[in-house]
């Protein structure tokens, strides 16, 4: 079984790739595509968007992802916009800084990841699985793993460490993409009659 990636981000693709089953192939995203607009105002949106371009661009299945963190204190924010929340080409340390910010003083640190698992084809078939978790945001970066936001996430089931202070296989088992990829296994082999693991 054969899935085009729609991501560019080579800390995400290899995310992907321990995430999903053995005998999924995750195939490169298409040198031909270039950058990709993500303009829909939701997450969900955003993930159709990229999987439908790669999908039309491989004539492959395509897997795209769309992520968000949601603050509650920030009525909901950075959400959508988390990969550019500081900006349209925003580091991801300058993503942190300003969420750090505009999180000072303040004490209901409340926070939620949201992913939003696309898998579309050329045709326009079109499948969703999807995965939260909740924690809070730390008061400043701790640990050295991982990418994004992963150094001011504490999720609820670790111990008060941040995913940046955690091992791949344990951020693995809690994380709000780890969770989303959890329920591809059943969504392929409904879809294609292949096994489950």
């Amino acid at each position: 079984m054969r899935l085009v990636c729609a991501s560019a981000n080579p800390k995400k693709v290899a995310e992907l790739s321990r995430l999903l089953p053995d005998w999924v192939q995750l195939m490169p995203r298409p040198e031909t595509v270039g950058d990709i607009d993500e303009t829909a105002p939701t997450l969900e949106g955003n993930a159709i968007i990229k999987a439908v371009e790669i999908a039309n661009a491989a004539e492959e299945w395509a897997i795209a992802d769309d992520t968000g963190l949601e603050v509650f204190a920030l009525n909901g924010a950075p959400g959508v916009h988390s990969a550019r929340f500081a900006g349209e080409k925003a580091t991801d340390a300058e993503n942190r800084a300003l969420l750090l910010q505009q999180l000072n003083g303040i004490a209901d640190r409340t926070a939620k990841f949201r992913t939003v698992v696309a898998l579309v084809n050329s045709k326009g078939e079109m499948h969703f699985v999807t995965g939260e978790c909740s924690g809070v945001i730390a008061e400043s970066e701790r640990g050295e793993s991982g990418f994004g936001y992963d150094s001011v996430f504490i999720p609820d089931d670790a111990n008060g460490r941040t995913f940046a202070e955690m091992s791949a296989a344990e951020k693995d088992a809690i994380s709000h993409r780890g969770r989303a990829l959890a329920k591809l296994p059943e969504l392929l082999s409904r879809l294609f009659g292949l096994p489950t693991p």
